[in-house]
């Protein structure tokens, strides 16, 4: 019988969780690998999304539908935990590995500091999916 491969949980938080990790969320789905499941929370969560970042990722073709602010206590159990460089300190929340990736927020800004967040997110998601690869492939002994 094949061992059933762990899933990997990452979490982007941010203050509002309205832009700049729901931007994460949103596009890592389309860039991990299928054992990782991708979520986003904030410590106050806004009431809606921001509709620049919504614009945002709708001129890239990635699917927003279901993106929602999120609070802390909606995430599960997660692995990564991701800060978007908000100074959100998430002491509550045990994980693996934390990263804070120091965007620059840019909302109520043009929509080229929209594009450039997107595209540092871009970045950092690749970096983040050689991590993850590298990972699942030394817990399998490759």
């Amino acid at each position: 019988m094949a061992k059933e491969e762990r899933v990997t949980v990452i979490a982007f938080v941010c203050t509002h969780n309205a832009c700049r990790s729901q931007m994460a969320e949103a596009m890592a789905r389309t860039m991990m690998p299928a054992e990782v499941e991708m979520y986003s929370a904030g410590t106050k969560p806004a009431p809606q999304v921001d509709s620049s970042a919504l614009a945002e990722l709708a001129r890239r073709g990635i699917d927003a539908r279901g993106l929602r602010p999120k609070a802390l206590r909606e995430l599960p159990s997660v692995d990564w935990l991701i800060t978007m460089g908000c100074g959100v300190s998430c002491p509550a929340l045990p994980c693996r590995h934390r990263e804070d990736w120091g965007l620059t927020d840019p909302t109520g800004g043009p929509a080229a500091a929209y594009k450039a967040c997107a595209d540092a997110i871009e970045h950092n998601l690749h970096d983040l999916r050689d991590k993850l690869c590298q990972e699942r492939d030394e817990r399998r002994g490759v």
